[in-house]
Order: structure tokens, then sequence, then C-alpha cells
């Protein structure tokens, strides 16, 4: 299941179209995988800080 995103947001965002359940599991691990590239990203130019920059 789910852990970072919340699925009535999702479901409100995409308010014309049907939501298949193992979308929300795809998207979570997209977003898992966006974060750890943006938090490489920060550490990799000496910062602690995780940055709109680094996505």
């Amino acid at each position: 299941m789910a852990d970072l995103i919340v699925q009535a947001a999702v479901k409100d965002q995409l308010t014309d179209h049907n939501v298949s359940s193992d979308f929300y599991d795809a998207l979570d691990s997209e977003v898992k995988d966006l974060l750890a590239d943006a938090a490489q990203r920060a550490e990799d130019n000496d910062r602690k800080t995780v940055q709109s920059r680094d996505l």
C-alpha cells in the first residue's frame, strides 16, 4: 500500500479518470525514487537541505 501519497488527493486531481488500485503503489514507488535522487543530488553538492532545484 502507498506510504507517501494520499489516494484521495490523487483521485481529486484525476476527476475525469478512473484510477486502478495498482496505480497508487506505482506512483508511490516513483515518488520514493524521485526523493532519493533529490537527496543524493543535495548530498553531492555538499548540502543537507534538499531544495526544489534538486528535482
